[in-house]
């Protein structure tokens, strides 16, 4: 029962299944909590709603307090280390995803019981970053910053030097004329931190010729220091976001029969024959009967194969049409979005002219699809390979008769 929890809280993340329900029912309450938080801050709604905006935070806090017991009590005998059970349970409470679940219910918890509106504003905000956990953007921002972490603390190196040659200079032109503003560094480091960050609030300006002068350059100056940290981190974000993207590309190719025994480098050249392509829900993709000219991948969505004995969905990481790549025959079933579904499509003409370019891929090429034809026309669930491999070996035939 414990490896079957940790499962359903860690690696259950399927559409339709009980861990993808768990997961929004998490979301749906750290929202719902949030949102009475924010709420709760307005009197009129506070005085009117006030117990309802309570409740929802204790229940939030009970499910958060319930979520991460269970994760504690399950996560032993999963470490990737061989350690004892405690060892296990303390590994996770001291990470940072632990240390977040933990928080997430004690924050809320303490501010409730010190009855401090803003305490509980403060707090109360905490159950957000547990998205951190759902979020694959969240976690590829988090990783961008953790890949780029040295080369941002030089950045901030490079901004406090600039703030403080700034200050020291606005401080030995204008401390006389200004004492009450520029009296000292650290007066004078509040000018130049809002300069260099181009707010200019105005509270706080030179007035001499020079001091002017300097100014200017402190806003030149200013808009490289955000240029920089900016650049660095929608670089790295992007980085890493075609790094899961590619790694998940990579694995779904991998697992295709056709391509399972393909080098590096063949996956990675048929990679770049991949096109993405989204369709809406209820949108048919193919009708049974068309012409069978490319597989596609599923990378985000759900579809819903219409056979002439059965209808099956496929989901994430799942594939299907692959004997269109080896044979111009027609499709078997229709193929329908069950909800919005991203795909990637491998068409057979490009994937042909591919094979021609490398001789070693068309001999496996080769082979595999003659162990196909000959297998029992029986495919994987939700694979359209078998009514095709009967199509192909029909038209074979034909041809051969003709």
């Amino acid at each position: 029962m414990r490896d079957r929890l940790y499962e359903l809280l860690e690696h259950d993340p399927h559409p339709h299944s009980l861990g993808s329900r768990f997961v929004r029912l998490i979301v749906a309450i750290i929202v719902l909590d949030v949102l009475a938080m924010v709420l709760a801050s307005v009197p009129e709604l506070d005085a009117r709603f006030g117990g309802l905006f309570t409740a929802v935070k204790i229940a939030a806090i009970a499910v958060f307090a319930l979520e991460y017991a269970a994760r504690l009590w399950s996560v032993a005998g999963h470490s990737l280390r061989k350690l004892t059970p405690l060892q296990d349970r303390l590994e996770y409470a001291v990470s940072t995803l632990g240390i977040i679940d933990l928080l997430a219910f004690l924050a809320p918890t303490i501010a409730l019981v010190i009855a401090d509106r803003s305490a509980l504003a403060v707090l109360g905000v905490v159950p957000f970053f547990k998205l951190v956990r759902y979020s694959p953007a969240m976690r590829s921002l988090l990783a961008a910053l953790q890949a780029e972490r040295r080369t941002l603390i030089g950045c901030l190196v490079i901004l406090t030097g600039a703030v403080l040659l700034f200050a020291s200079l606005l401080y030995a032109i204008e401390h006389k004329i200004q004492p009450d503003k520029f009296g000292t560094i650290p007066q004078a480091m509040w000018w130049a931190i809002v300069t260099l960050g181009t707010v200019g609030y105005g509270d706080v300006v030179p007035v001499t010729p020079l001091g002017k002068m300097v100014s200017v350059f402190a806003i030149v100056v200013g808009f490289a220091m955000i240029a920089l940290p900016v650049a660095i981190i929608s670089t790295a974000f992007a980085d890493e976001v075609r790094r899961r993207d590619f790694v998940v590309t990579w694995g779904m190719l991998a697992r295709v029969p056709l391509f399972s025994h393909l080098g590096a480098a063949e996956i990675a050249d048929i990679m770049r024959l991949l096109r993405a392509q989204t369709i809406e829900q209820g949108e048919v993709l193919v009708r049974r009967g068309d012409a069978a000219s490319s597989m596609y991948f599923i990378t985000a969505g759900e579809v819903e194969i219409d056979l002439p004995s059965q209808r099956v969905r496929l989901s994430d990481g799942t594939f299907f049409g692959e004997i269109a790549l080896l044979k111009r025959t027609k499709r078997s079933g229709t193929v329908t979005a069950m909800r919005k579904t991203k795909l990637l499509a491998l068409d057979a003409q490009d994937f042909h002219a591919l094979i021609e370019r490398l001789p070693a891929l068309a001999a496996h090429v080769r082979e595999t699809a003659q162990a196909r034809l000959a297998d029992s026309p029986e495919a994987p669930k939700g694979d359209l390979a078998a009514g095709e491999i009967a199509l192909a070996a029909q038209a074979d035939g034909q041809g051969e008769d003709a």
